[in-house]
């Protein structure tokens, strides 16, 4: 989690279908473009959707790539099951 204090919501607004991880300690914008930028480098050109505001991220790509890729920006992704 980062300590930035800059907490306002994601703006992408990308409805995705995929497998939704829980990101609890995703707090503000600067989460959520730290986590947009390691799938950019990671699973480049996979669709994804973070609400900022439910800590949710939402991956059209493998789930455990998906985990993975959360993992290696800082964060700890859980499955939701929907």
């Amino acid at each position: 989690m980062c300590s930035c204090h800059e907490h306002t919501a994601d703006t992408a607004g990308q409805k995705v279908e995929g497998t939704t991880f829980k990101v609890d300690d995703m707090s503000c914008g600067h989460c959520a473009g730290t986590i947009r930028k390691a799938f950019d480098q990671l699973m480049p050109g996979v669709a994804v959707g973070i609400d900022l505001d439910k800590r949710e991220v939402t991956v059209a790509g493998n789930p455990l790539v998906a985990a993975k890729t959360i993992s290696a920006a800082g964060y700890e992704a859980r499955p939701l099951s929907h």
